[in-house]
C-alpha cells in the first residue's frame, strides 16, 4: 500500500479521536445526578405485578441549555434526596414535674381564688359578712354548694378553736382544708400496662376517651399519646371521630410527630365502632403498650350519639378490655361541665377526668366539684396550648399553686 491508499486513514484518525472524546464529554453526569438506568427505573416503594425491562438508552443528542439537566459552571445542584427526606422525630419532654409549670403559672396570674380566701381569713376579726365573702368565693369558683360548706364549717371549727393569729397561720389552715377537698388519696394513676388474655395473647391496654365539642379532645388524645411516649410506651391511635372531617387528620398529624400510627378510615361518616374494633385489633397484632381511641364529640342530650358511644365500648371489649375511659372537661365550663360528667358517668363508665384549660382560671373549685358528682379523681390536667402541656395532676402542687398568687 502506498502513500496515496494510506492518506484517507491518516486524515479521519483525527476525526475520529475528537468524536469519541466529545462523545464522552456529553455523557458525563454531574456528581450526585441519576444514571440512565436510575432514570428509567420505577420510584422506590412502588410495586406491580410484572417488572419491563429498562428501555433502551437514547442516543445522545445535543440539546439546548434550559433543557439538559447538567449544571451550569460554578452553579451547586441540590441533592433531591435530601429535599424529600421526612422531618426527624420530635422527642417529647418528659412527665415529671410538668405540674410545676401550672403552679408558676397559676403565682403569675394572681390566683384569684387563693388569693381572695386569704385576704378574707388574714382579717383581725372574722364577721358574719367575711363568712359569707369567703362562700361566695368559693361558689363563684365552683367548688359546689356541699363541698363549700364542708370546707367553711371546717375553717369556722378551726378559727374558733386555734384562732388565726397571721397571714402564715391562715395560709397554712386553708391549705390543710383544700387539700383535704381535692383528696389526695384518690388513685390518679393511668392503668396503661399491656395484659395477657385468657388465651395467652398479648393484650395492649385500652384507652377510650370521650368528651363533648370544643374541649379540645382530640388534642388531649395527641399530647396523651405524648405524654406515653415519653413515659416509654408503644402506642397505636385510634381515629373513631368519623364525622369530623378534619378529625382523623388532625390526629394523625399529632402521631406522625412522635413516630406512632394511626388507624383511621379512608370516607367520612364510616362506623367509629369498626374503626375502634380496628384500631385495637392492630395494638394486639403489632405488640404495642397501649391503643388510645378518639370518640366524635357527643351532646349529652343526643340520645342516639350516647347510645352509639355505648356501641363502641361493646365492639371494644370483645377483643380487649377497656384499661381506661377518660371524659374530657373544659374548665371554665362550670357547672354544665358537671352536667355533662353525669351523663358520661352513666353511658360510658368514666374512670378518669382530663381537665383542659386550667391553668390561670378562677374556675379551679371544679376539679373537687367533678370528683365529687362522679367518685372520679381529676388524673390528667392541660396547662396550655403547647404540645407537652398535658400533665399528671398533682393535688398538693395544685392546691399549694392557688395560694401562691
Amino acid at each position: 500500500m502506498d502513500l496515496n491508499d494510506l492518506l484517507p486513514y491518516l486524515i479521519g484518525a483525527p476525526v475520529l479521536v475528537a468524536g469519541a472524546v466529545a462523545a464522552v464529554v456529553v455523557r458525563r453526569r454531574r456528581p450526585g445526578a441519576p444514571t440512565t438506568d436510575e432514570r428509567t427505573a420505577p420510584p422506590a416503594g412502588t410495586t406491580s405485578s410484572t417488572t419491563a425491562p429498562p428501555e433502551a438508552p437514547a442516543p445522545d443528542v445535543a440539546t439546548p441549555a434550559a433543557t439538559t439537566d447538567a449544571a451550569a459552571p460554578g452553579v451547586e445542584v441540590p441533592d433531591t434526596a435530601e429535599l424529600t427526606t421526612a422531618p426527624p422525630l420530635e422527642t417529647p419532654a418528659p412527665t415529671a414535674g410538668r405540674l410545676r409549670r401550672l403552679r408558676e403559672r397559676l403565682a403569675r396570674s394572681g390566683s384569684p381564688l387563693g388569693t381572695r380566701l386569704l385576704g378574707v381569713l388574714s382579717r383581725d376579726h372574722l364577721t358574719e359578712d367575711d363568712w359569707d365573702e369567703l362562700e361566695e368565693t368559693l361558689l363563684l369558683a365552683d367548688v359546689g354548694a356541699g363541698p363549700t360548706d364542708e370546707l367553711i364549717a371546717a375553717l369556722r371549727t378551726r378559727v374558733r378553736v386555734d384562732g388565726l393569729r397571721d397571714g402564715a397561720q391562715a395560709r397554712e389552715v386553708l391549705r390543710e382544708q383544700l387539700l383535704a377537698l381535692v383528696d389526695p388519696t384518690l388513685d390518679r394513676s393511668l392503668r396503661t400496662s399491656p395484659t395477657t388474655g385468657e388465651d395467652g395473647t398479648r393484650v395492649p391496654a385500652v384507652v377510650l376517651v370521650v368528651g363533648v365539642n370544643g374541649t379540645g379532645k382530640t388534642t388531649t388524645v395527641g399530647k396523651l399519646a405524648r405524654v406515653l411516649v415519653a413515659d416509654g410506651s408503644s402506642v397505636v391511635l385510634g381515629a373513631a371521630d368519623t364525622f369530623r372531617a378534619a378529625a382523623a387528620d388532625q390526629l394523625e398529624t399529632w402521631g406522625s410527630r412522635v413516630g406512632v400510627p394511626t388507624v383511621r378510615s379512608d370516607r367520612d361518616g364510616a362506623d367509629p365502632a369498626a374503626v375502634a374494633f380496628d384500631a385495637v385489633r392492630t395494638g394486639v397484632a403489632d405488640g404495642a403498650d397501649v391503643v388510645l381511641v378518639d370518640t366524635a364529640g357527643r351532646l349529652q342530650n343526643k340520645a342516639g350519639l350516647m347510645d352509639e358511644l355505648g356501641k363502641i365500648t361493646r365492639v371494644i371489649t370483645r377483643t380487649a378490655p377497656l384499661s381506661e375511659v377518660l371524659l374530657v372537661l373544659d374548665a371554665t365550663t362550670g357547672q354544665n361541665g358537671l352536667n355533662q360528667a353525669r351523663v358520661f358517668g352513666e353511658v360510658a363508665g368514666v374512670t378518669g377526668i382530663v381537665l383542659t384549660k386550667l391553668d390561670g382560671t378562677a374556675k379551679g373549685g371544679i376539679v373537687v366539684a367533678v370528683q365529687r358528682e362522679l367518685g372520679v379523681p381529676v388524673k390528667l390536667v392541660g396547662l396550655g396550648e403547647g404540645p407537652d402541656d398535658l400533665a399528671p395532676f398533682d393535688p398538693e402542687a395544685f392546691v399549694d399553686g392557688l395560694l401562691e398568687g
